[in-house]
């Protein structure tokens, strides 16, 4: 039996995540990673091609299941659109779709169970029953130490695809893969989470001081030599700093900068969204931050459809007290994503001002991100929705 994954620039942890649940559980899975369609085309016609896939992806992935499917290839859809346009993927010509978690369903459909559609989402998987990543194959990805959020804002799919219950891989486990790893020579731990500062608590939100510190006290005695946390491919809700985990942390890891979720500088956009903090909440997370030595790099979503001219002012200003502060910014252009509250709100809208006044910012080396082409992929979503 063969298993293709088909792998892009933008779904490699999924994919390596998907890998080492299989490796680690079926050998008589014979496993292939296809970086271009190509490569998936001289492998026999009666593999499976998996796909996990963003919505952007949606036009490259119609082009390339049109060719698969003439060739006669099982193919199966996973990942944020597949979970939120499960029905639209086998219009498309998928012949299963996986929603939510993935691992134990694909396990169960390579032991001989067919449905049309697997649901991940009422049956949640134990990250501890799989790796993080696969040793055998050498695919190494950053270790996901937690899953899902609480918060189920508005404009964002994590709570739709990973569930509103935080679940967290254990200290023990982690520890042991990277134990792995090291004989590899990986020797840089970085971590995803949708809250680093949330690791081991049970609201996802209060800091587990003792959990945080377990796991990184431990992967320094194991020989771990850099230790990034809080920091790409994570963040750090600004609601979950305080002086005691920021100054624990900073015994520990090698990043001096740690990125904060502000999302905007206007209190009644942060309501809208359901963010469940404040502008005053991001001041004092930066203010704990900058005392401690780490430089605050703080994302911001620009061009919701509903902002007004007084909102946006209000961010740039508050952007402007962040800058001078020390921060750094990382700007983001809204996307309408499937499935969310705000998927048929409309496309981003930035204003000739406020995008002079990013790009100003860029160019005095404060401000970075996709802002300018994610303005492009909004209103091609929108459009296609």
């Amino acid at each position: 039996m063969k298993l293709i994954f088909r792998q892009t620039k933008f779904n490699r942890y999924s994919v390596v995540a998907l890998l080492s649940a299989v490796v680690s559980k079926l050998d008589f899975v014979e496993v292939h990673i296809a970086k271009k369609i190509e490569d998936v085309l001289t492998l026999p016609s009666d593999s499976f091609v998996a796909y996990s896939f963003m919505s952007f992806d949606l036009r490259q992935v119609q082009e390339e299941v049109k060719i698969l499917k003439s060739k006669g290839y099982t193919l199966l859809a996973g990942g944020p659109h597949a979970t939120a346009r499960a029905e639209d993927c086998l219009k498309m010509g998928f012949d299963h779709v996986f929603v939510g978690d993935g691992e134990a369903n694909l396990i169960e459909f390579l032991n001989g169970e067919r449905k049309p559609i697997f649901d991940g989402l009422s049956k949640r998987v134990d990250l501890n029953d799989y790796p993080p990543f696969c040793v055998e194959q050498s695919q190494f990805i950053p270790i996901e130490i937690s899953r899902g959020c609480p918060f189920n804002c508005a404009y964002c799919e994590t709570s739709l695809i990973a569930g509103k219950v935080v679940r967290h891989r254990s200290v023990e486990q982690i520890v042991h893969y990277c134990r792995l790893g090291l004989r590899k020579h990986k020797y840089v731990a970085r971590f995803i989470t949708p809250n680093a500062f949330g690791y081991g608590s049970k609201d996802g939100v209060t800091p587990n001081v003792e959990a945080i510190e377990s796991l990184l006290f431990n992967l320094r005695r194991i020989g771990m030599r850099e230790i990034y946390f809080g920091t790409f491919p994570s963040d750090v809700r600004p609601d979950s700093v305080n002086d005691e985990v920021v100054g624990m942390i900073k015994r520990y890891v090698n990043n001096r900068s740690v990125t904060i979720g502000a999302q905007s500088g206007s209190d009644r956009i942060l309501r809208i969204l359901r963010r469940g903090h404040s502008k005053e909440d991001v001041l004092n997370a930066v203010e704990v931050l900058l005392r401690h030595g780490f430089t605050p790099h703080v994302d911001f979503i620009f061009g919701f459809p509903f902002e007004t001219q007084d909102d946006q002012h209000e961010t740039m200003q508050f952007i402007e007290k962040l800058v001078q502060l020390g921060c750094r910014i990382h700007a983001h252009s809204f996307l309408p994503l499937p499935g969310t509250e705000l998927e048929k709100a409309g496309c981003a809208r930035l204003p000739v001002w406020l995008k002079r006044s990013l790009s100003r910012l860029a160019s005095e080396g404060k401000l970075d991100g996709y802002w300018q082409k994610q303005e492009q992929m909004s209103h091609e979503l929108f459009s296609e929705a």
